[in-house]
């Protein structure tokens, strides 16, 4: 299967809401995602990248690239809302979405790239896995401000 990918553009959003709101049971508006797209289009550092079949978006990936200060971590990069559209899953779209995220993130000089994937995810974690993704010794804590 043929899959063409690259760097979204702000016409791709109504694909790339419908598409997460689909596979992470989520109810992102439309007005919501050009709000935030308008506020951050010039940031460099997040990219959102999209994977086409015959001339659809069936799958979706943010780069988001992280400049530090510090030595050991470098700049590195954080993946998330890594989806295959339901009917195009186990083709190994996914696999090439993680390639296409990797060229972008030695195209930012990173030195590691790291993922965080909700528990409900097990497939997803079996493509990270065999990637060569490990997981790592730590907790992902949140609190709501």
């Amino acid at each position: 299967m043929k899959v063409t990918f690259r760097v979204a553009s702000k016409r791709n959003l109504k694909s790339i809401v419908e598409l997460c709101n689909e596979c992470f049971d989520e109810n992102t508006s439309l007005a919501y995602a050009k709000k935030i797209w308008k506020k951050n289009k010039h940031d460099k550092n997040q990219i959102y990248i999209v994977g086409y079949v015959d001339g659809k978006i069936a799958a979706h990936a943010k780069v988001n690239i992280i400049p530090t200060i510090y030595e050991d971590m470098n700049t590195y990069a954080i993946l998330n809302h890594i989806c295959v559209k339901p009917g195009f899953r186990r083709l190994h779209i996914g696999t090439r979405l993680l390639d296409a995220c990797f060229k972008v993130a030695k195209q930012h000089n990173c030195k590691t790239v790291e993922l965080w994937s909700k528990n409900f995810r097990v497939a997803a974690h079996g493509l990270y896995h065999k990637y060569g993704f490990e997981v790592m010794d730590a907790k992902f804590f949140e609190k709501r401000v």
